[in-house]
């Protein structure tokens, strides 16, 4: 039961008390009582339908000692424990139903018990045996190895980490980032815990790897890959390939392999299943007969079938041919059966089934701790259950890389990881404009010494304070002020009014101001006033040198061959219609363009 569930039921039974003893409530009782978040008309209706089916008058007022009808006979006292009772299931059943999915999501949240140290511990060796059945069906695949001896190699040519090839490798000093939060009693259980494997153990257990490939190899050339010592070869090069512990990026490209091959089989399983029910063979005969035969060429040999059936066959013999041919290409190529393949395929995906259920477990039983580490983090940007989520992406991540063996508990160890996950989410997504992590990190750094140094100063301090106090570049400190500017909406209102907002007062560019239109307006009327003063020839000579009314201007030569003038006759008529407009009568009113 939540917190505010506890609130209605003991705010229901102080009704029923009190109601009882008196004999009627009010609704100025009721609003007393129940808790703030009950006050809505509806909620308060549900509380008196039920208060009034105990046989509890609810009035406005109290009623007169005359009207009141007080009857405390044996089965109303026998009855109100049992109504009280069904009064509050009544209520449970009105307030279970929320369409608030952060209150849905904490009460269902709320079912699941915590688990103690040893539980977390029972649940992780849980995970780890089904993920060693997973990896065991893995490496008993052939071409695992193959896979992994050549990134092995990479990492002897100094071209990968170990940390690309193998986990759990002692040697990896960043593996101790992701117990940033422990205490010292923690490190000391650290410390006597569990430790990956150092250098030298790396190199030896590939050493053992490679002896059992070299010997699976030499039995397989000589017995083939169905003889018991090949099988038996090849199972102790799966352990020694279990015991290293491969590194993901390995594991999946292992997989990814096998799924492929997988599919192909599952293709031509479905192609010669279709054709023998189109032959009008009984599914479940086809798979008595077919099962284990996959590349058994004469599997349809000796099958009692109804001669219909064995006719229709005949048909689809050549394509049945082909199909288990190419089955026998598959096997060739990873030196493992059909029936083989199958069966690790079925290993891998159980025991990645019972290792997700685990692994849910643990979640659902440490969702509380995601709850408990984003509400530090509400307001920065994002909503609240936007951080939830983002939270329980790290708390997945921890589950997957728990390590019980260190001797520490869950929680200490998810904390690291649901913080960096929720802080990792603020900087990438909070902002309109993304900034890199890095930078986001300068820019709190960045406001605590601002914060600093306005209680020192009283007042703001200057890029040049900032940059001495943080020992970086003055222009550095100016890029970081001017990127940790947050964008601001053109809707946010101006004034106590808000009948206005911030886009009402930006200046639109793409359109041209009112002053440009009637300026631009009344200088082309009064030009074409003053040409109308020359003579006809003139004007038009003026329009074209100056490209009044026209799209461009024209030179002497061009609008000489207009006239059928000389150039030079066109400049003397230009320079002729160009005084006139000086003259002080026609000038003055262009006098105040110029200003």
């Amino acid at each position: 039961m939540t917190p505010i569930e506890e609130k209605y039921n003991k705010a229901l039974k102080e009704l029923i008390t009190l109601g009882e003893s008196q004999g009627y409530l009010t609704y100025a009782e009721i609003n007393d009582i129940l808790p703030e978040e009950l006050l809505t008309e509806s909620q308060i209706e549900s509380v008196v339908t039920v208060v009034e089916e105990l046989g509890i008058s609810v009035s406005e007022v109290a009623p007169d000692a005359d009207t009141l009808v007080i009857e405390k006979g044996a089965k109303a006292q026998s009855n109100s424990a049992e109504a009280a009772l069904a009064a509050l299931a009544a209520l449970d059943s009105e307030f279970g139903r929320t369409s608030d999915p952060v209150r849905m999501y904490m009460r269902e949240m709320g079912v699941v018990e915590l688990l103690e140290q040893k539980d977390e511990t029972r649940i992780a060796k849980k995970i780890e045996e089904h993920i060693y059945e997973v990896m065991d069906g893995l490496t008993l695949y052939p071409r695992a190895c193959d896979i992994f001896l050549i990134a092995y190699k990479r990492l002897e040519d100094g071209k990968c980490n170990i940390t690309d090839v193998v986990i759990g490798y002692d040697g990896d000093e960043k593996s101790d980032e992701e117990l940033a939060t422990v205490n010292e009693e923690t490190d000391d259980e650290f410390n006597q815990g569990y430790m990956g494997p150092d250098a030298l153990e790396v190199e030896n257990r590939v050493e053992v790897i490679r002896d059992c490939k070299i010997k699976y190899d030499e039995l397989n050339e000589k017995f083939g890959y169905l003889d018991a010592k090949t099988i038996k070869a090849k199972q102790a090069l799966s352990k020694a390939l279990v015991k290293l512990r491969l590194a993901p990026k390995l594991v999946v490209s292992i997989q990814n392999e096998i799924d492929e091959l997988f599919e192909k089989i599952k293709a031509e399983d479905k192609l010669i299943m279709d054709m023998c029910l189109d032959a009008g063979m009984p599914r479940d005969v086809f798979f008595k007969l077919y099962e284990e035969n996959e590349t058994n060429l004469d599997w349809l040999k000796g099958a009692k079938l109804k001669k219909e059936v064995v006719n229709n066959l005949k048909e689809y013999k050549e394509d049945i041919y082909f199909a288990q041919k190419r089955f026998l290409t598959y096997e060739k190529e990873t030196k493992a059966s059909i029936v083989e393949i199958k069966a690790f395929v079925k290993q891998i995906r159980a025991g990645e089934r019972k290792a997700k259920k685990y692994k849910r477990e643990m979640i659902e039983a440490n969702l509380r701790l995601v709850i408990s580490i984003a509400k530090k983090y509400a307001n920065r940007g994002l909503q609240f259950l936007d951080l939830i989520q983002e939270g329980n992406v790290g708390l997945m991540k921890a589950v997957d890389k728990f390590e019980y063996r260190r001797g520490y508990k869950f929680s200490t160890y998810a904390t690291w990881w649901i913080r960096q996950a929720i802080t990792r989410s603020i900087a990438d997504q909070a902002r309109t404009i993304r900034i890199p992590v890095h930078m986001i990190e300068t820019i709190n750094k960045l406001n605590r010494v601002q914060r600093t140094l306005l209680q020192k100063f009283g007042r703001a301090a200057t890029p040049e304070e900032l940059a001495e106090e943080m020992e970086i570049e003055e222009d550095k400190i100016r890029k970081i002020l001017k990127i940790a500017k947050e964008p601001l909406s053109m809707e946010t209102p101006v004034g106590d009014d808000e009948d206005s907002n911030i886009g009402d007062f930006i200046e639109d560019l793409s359109v041209s101001s009112p002053l440009d239109v009637t300026t631009r307006e009344s200088l082309s009327e009064i030009t074409g006033d003053l040409l109308d003063n020359l003579s006809p020839r003139e004007a038009k000579v003026l329009k074209m040198r100056f490209g009044i009314g026209m799209n461009t201007d024209h030179t002497l030569e061009e609008v000489g061959r207009q006239f059928d003038v000389t150039r030079e006759r066109i400049r003397q008529i230009e320079s002729k219609a160009l005084r006139k407009l000086r003259h002080p009568s026609r000038s003055h009113k262009l006098q105040s363009f110029l200003e």
